[in-house]
């Protein structure tokens, strides 16, 4: 067993000095989720060092306060480093995953006699590619570029943000090493359609035989990662690297043990990977840009060698496709119900129990094979080009020629694999739950299209088979895990393995004496037409003597209808999450609280979890409905379909427990330390008048309870 006396000393020792280093109080919450932690460690491998069989996970809920993060570093560690496996930690967000390595790992080594080393993992598309940054400044106003085609994938206008002074700062901070490539480490936020034109895939990077891969962001960032005891990732980048087979791009599962922070992402993350979708008219004009790029690279092949055959039959492949395409556009548009209204320029259809119509069954599997055709087509010029990297051997293409071309048929190829996902996932067939198939009709002023859509309803077997079946051993923890007050919800959507332990770790907040949860009387439901009107009456009231106020919404267009029916009357109060970027939204709110001046914060899902406000800079935290998912959202339809198959209630066991979460979350924004005050009002009476609100309510934490009859 890898909890020896000594690696139990090392964990008991190293929480000893980092309370004394940091002149903390140890936590009760907090001793015991390190001895959890480490006594599943060790409890996972046999006396030979083998794993133990079944495979087990820890699943751990630790409420804020906790200080989870330093409690499963020391207990994880040590246990690591006693089986000489390397410990990654994944988070969903890369503000967590920077806290970590920017301050609880220094800390950790700061204060502890631990002897550790770590680095930060992150996907190619997180880093600067210079080869592309020096492309696109070559290539500025010169419409003739033998790499133009590359650009032709950005789909930029006129008025982006990517100007050529802003792409020579970008050189010169990362010349200067002012900067490390890192787009999150960017001092402001950089725009999707600008990042794109300067970082890369695995598909078009050309790795050893590119010019600029001594001084690669990316390579910089990874050459300590099989080194490293401690490798901080985030789901995407797990996942990722479970579809390219496991060890791609992190230690093999069989070699690490994982820690999930912010677990409760994890199932949707999953499903989110192994989505895909095909806007058809969008595939038919990036196939005229592939036309438009093969055209440009003819003359730089030497004719009647492979790569000039590949490149006709590319073409002839793209023509087939795109006919192909223009039947099926045909079909859809005239054989599916759309319902538009005036409000929404975009209809939405889902096929009842993923079931598609027989021709249209037919004209996907005809697209699948046209499809297959341009992408094995495409791999094998890609595979012609990266041949002319190896100096060993004489190739038909020059080194040159294949440098400049080899990342833009890298891109081509790899929007064809993506492609591809598509019409395969429409062509197979299933056991369990079906996927969640749909069409979204969209219009423009002078264009419009129709995407398809295919996403499994539920992760749960592609986590075991992919995940806890091959990892040597995995925690996971998050502040909500349960729903209802049980772990339920997150074993059936994360398949997790029977022999799991589960653990709810006790809270240090006093909660009773810190906090009331109030539900006033209100003149309208949630379903009601005059709900909105309800809300502008009411909410001055509510934060009327309080200097900070968050409210809630469950919808943006509600959000913003009560926010211009009160700002006229409430200026300089209120700020919506959509005024600007986040950070800034939440750096002005602060800043009015520090001038003495009140300030109401404005926002929906994203504001009901991922911000943190202590002490003086949230007070009032306001949930104006019931957060419910949204009834047209086509997996959760898909889903609970399912369950009504097989006999179940879909509203009592997805759409309760998932709203359950997402209220305890909202109402954590409350209490972010012990020394935290303040108050929760919910408007949705709901909670009170529904059989269900019950179960809702006592989901909470034990907030004393203030109940208008």
């Amino acid at each position: 067993m890898a909890l020896s006396d000594s690696v139990k000393q090392d964990i008991q020792q190293a929480y000893r000095d980092v309370l004394a280093g940091k002149g903390i109080k140890a936590r009760y919450g907090q001793r015991l989720m390190i001895a959890e932690i480490a006594r599943y460690m060790g409890e996972i491998t046999d006396n030979d060092g083998q794993r133990t069989s079944p495979p087990a996970t820890c699943v751990v809920e630790a409420g804020t306060g906790t200080g989870k993060t330093l409690a499963y570093l020391i207990a994880a560690i040590p246990v690591a480093r006693a089986l000489g496996k390397t410990l990654v930690i994944s988070t969903a967000t890369v503000a967590l995953q920077d806290q970590i390595v920017l301050k609880d790992l220094p800390d950790l080594k700061k204060h502890s006699n631990l002897s550790f080393s770590w680095t930060l993992a992150k996907g190619r598309g997180r880093y600067l590619c210079m080869s592309r940054l020096e492309a696109r400044l070559h290539d500025e106003g010169n419409g003739d570029s033998d790499t133009m085609p590359l650009f032709l994938l950005d789909e930029t206008t006129a008025d982006e943000p990517g100007t050529r002074a802003f792409f020579e700062q970008m050189l010169a901070s990362y010349g200067s090493r002012a900067w490390d490539g890192d787009r999150d480490h960017w001092p402001e936020q950089i725009p999707d359609a600008v990042w794109r034109q300067v970082t890369t895939d695995h598909r078009q990077c050309t790795n050893r035989h590119c010019p600029y891969f001594d001084s690669c962001a990316f390579f910089d960032a990874r050459k300590d990662l099989d080194a490293a005891d401690v490798v901080v990732a985030n789901h995407d980048l797990v996942l990722a690297d479970l579809a390219l087979g496991g060890g791609a791009i992190l230690p093999e599962p069989e070699n690490a043990l994982f820690i999930f922070d912010e677990a409760h992402h994890l199932p949707d993350k999953a499903l989110n990977h192994f989505a895909a979708s095909v806007p058809l008219n969008g595939t038919r004009q990036w196939l005229k840009q592939v036309s438009q790029a093969l055209v440009k690279m003819q003359p730089y092949l030497p004719p009647d060698t492979q790569a000039a055959r590949m490149l006709d039959k590319i073409s002839g492949a793209g023509r087939e496709l795109d006919q192909m395409l223009a039947r099926v556009y045909e079909y859809a548009e005239q054989n599916t119900v759309w319902e538009f209204s005036e409000e929404r320029r975009s209809a939405q259809w889902r096929y009842p129990e993923g079931a598609l119509p027989e021709m249209l069954a037919s004209l996907a599997a005809e697209a699948r094979l046209s499809t297959a055709t341009l992408v094995r087509q495409m791999g094998a010029l890609a595979d012609e080009l990266q041949g002319a990297f190896d100096e060993r051997k004489e190739h038909e293409i020059d080194r040159e020629t294949a440098e400049a071309w080899y990342p833009v048929v890298g891109a081509f190829h790899s929007r064809s694999e993506e492609q591809l996902r598509l019409w395969a996932a429409w062509c197979e067939t299933f056991e369990g739950p079906p996927p969640a198939r749909w069409a979204v009709r969209q219009r423009w002023d002078h264009a419009e299209d129709i995407t398809f859509f295919s996403s499994p309803v539920l992760a749960d077997n592609l986590l075991y088979a992919r995940l806890w079946s091959r990892t040597y051993g995995a925690v996971l923890t998050s502040a909500t895990l349960t729903a209802l007050g049980r772990f339920d919800r997150l074993r059936s959507r994360a398949g997790l393995p029977e022999a799991s332990r589960y653990l709810v770790v006790p809270s240090s907040f006093r909660y009773g004496d810190m906090a009331t949860v109030e539900v006033p009387s209100m003149p309208a439901m949630p379903t009601d037409d005059g709900f909105t009107d309800a809300l502008v009456k009411r909410l001055p009231s509510l934060w009327a003597g309080e200097k900070a106020t968050l409210v809630l919404f469950t919808s943006r267009r509600q959000m913003q209808q009560v926010r211009d029916a009160l700002a006229p009357d409430h200026p300089d109060l209120i700020i919506t999450q959509d005024d600007m970027a986040k950070g800034e939204v939440l750096r002005q709110h602060c800043a009015r609280v520090d001038e003495g001046r009140a300030s109401v914060l404005f926002g929906v899902a994203s504001f009901a979890e991922g911000i943190d406000l202590p002490g003086k800079y949230l007070h009032h935290v306001v949930i104006t409905r019931l957060p419910f998912s949204v009834p047209d959202d086509p997996i959760e339809a898909s889903l609970a379909e399912w369950v009504t198959q097989q006999g179940g209630n879909p509203f009592m066991e997805i759409t309760v427990p998932d709203a359950s979460i997402k209220l305890v979350q909202a109402v954590g924004r409350l209490l972010r330390t012990e020394q935290d005050t303040g108050r929760v009002t919910i408007l949705d009476r709901r909670i009170v008048s529904r059989r269900y609100g019950q179960l809702l309510l006592d989901a909470l934490p034990p907030f004393r309870r203030i109940i208008e009859r």
